[in-house]
């Protein structure tokens, strides 16, 4: 007898992840032979400060070091976290109740939707913004409501456009500054926006913060915010900030009240990570401005320099206040559809770059460059591009 096993009907609200099925094309297409240069997925290339490599190699020795490890996080890495947030953005944070370490950004959605979010609820939504926000608040059942980011508005919110909306079953907001993809800086004044926007018609606000160390001296946190813990809660990754992508290390923080839900939440789904792997980290928020400013601010300008010449190359316009590790740029007018020019350039360049339909409506006019490939890497992508632009 055949059997019938059908998918759960949520899988019909998302599709594969963008990135997840192109990379596999570009993984066949080089074991092909065609070495094609990425210049797509935000992966820092570079490797952590060398205390924290070697603080998880010392104590990865230890035979006590394997076993489970609390939901919560060790002592020594919330502590680290709350000294960090003190030391680079003036943040008092109480470590034993105000941060939940994560593994990563990715499942602090997860986790904090599922513990504010009924089915149905509404979730505003950033156009352009990450896809997983949208992604997974399908899967578990929200409605996205998106609101717009527009050039004409240096990609900060249109308050305007927000008030008119109905705004009374709303539960989350989420936001993302220094902005991915389009690179805007965060602004006080939009923060300070969205947490009245918050208050006056209670709903909780979610910032998204891994990119304020990459090519950016305004370290800004939505928790700077006076009374902010009421409403917002903030996520820091270190996978960019401290080249830790594959090590999955994150934080949250908030108000405690905040925190104990989601744990109710995480408790039930994993432990904690690895406990040399929490010491490094610890070790890593140690890091002194003279790392920072190499690794995220000397380095990624050389790189976006680069980025720079590829958009101009292909005729693109870009905004040369961006911060982060991507470049964003305006493809030209004459070119119809934005993988009209996406894929011209995987094909025949052989260089990977990112559409910006990916990241909403409003990006479908947009490609973003990545800043994580070598010097030589880009350079070559360049001469690539140049190529096929004279032919």
């Amino acid at each position: 007898m055949k059997v019938a096993i059908e998918p759960a009907a949520r899988l019909g609200q998302v599709s594969e992840y963008y990135f997840s099925r192109k990379l596999k094309e570009i993984a066949r297409r080089n074991a092909e032979g065609e070495n094609i240069i990425s210049l797509a997925i935000g992966s820092p290339d570079m490797p952590p400060s060398p205390q924290t490599i070697q603080t998880l190699c010392q104590e990865a020795q230890k035979e006590n070091a394997h076993g489970y490890q609390p939901t919560v996080g060790i002592p020594q890495l919330r502590e680290a976290m709350a000294g960090w947030y003190k030391r680079w953005f003036n943040v008092e944070l109480d470590p034993k109740t105000e941060i939940q370490p994560l593994i990563g950004s990715k499942e602090g959605i997860l986790h904090v939707t599922l513990a504010f979010c009924n089915p149905g609820d509404k979730v505003l939504v950033p156009d352009p913004g990450y896809p997983t926000y949208t992604s997974l608040n399908k899967i578990l059942g929200q409605e996205v409501v998106y609101y717009n980011l527009k050039a004409e508005n240096h990609w900060q919110p249109n308050f305007e456009e927000l008030e008119a909306m109905d705004l009374s079953q709303v539960k989350i907001m989420w936001t993302n500054y220094p902005n991915m993809p389009t690179g805007a800086p965060a602004r006080r004044e939009t923060l300070e926006k969205i947490i009245d926007l918050a208050k006056r018609h209670n709903f909780l606000v979610v910032n998204d913060n891994p990119y304020s160390f990459i090519l950016n001296e305004n370290h800004l946190s939505i928790l700077q915010i006076p009374d902010a813990k009421d409403c917002c809660i903030e996520f820091n990754s270190m996978s960019k900030s401290h080249n830790m992508p594959g090590w999955r290390m994150g934080m949250m923080a908030g108000n405690k009240n905040f925190m104990s839900w989601v744990l109710k939440v995480k408790s039930n789904i994993d432990n904690g990570m690895f406990r040399p792997m929490q010491l490094a980290a610890a070790e890593a928020y140690r890091n002194d401005e003279a790392w920072h400013r190499e690794a995220n601010i000397h380095v990624y300008r050389k790189r976006r320099d680069i980025a720079e010449k590829i958009m101009e190359e292909l005729g693109c316009s870009f905004d040369p206040e961006q911060v982060g590790m991507f470049l964003w740029g305006r493809i030209p007018d004459t070119v119809a559809h934005v993988e009209d020019l996406t894929e011209k350039v995987l094909n025949e360049a052989h260089v990977f770059i990112t559409p910006g339909f990916i990241f909403g409506k409003n990006g479908e006019r947009y490609i973003r460059i990545s800043l994580c490939a070598k010097e030589d890497s880009m350079t070559e992508a360049l001469e690539r591009i140049k190529n096929i632009r004279q032919r």
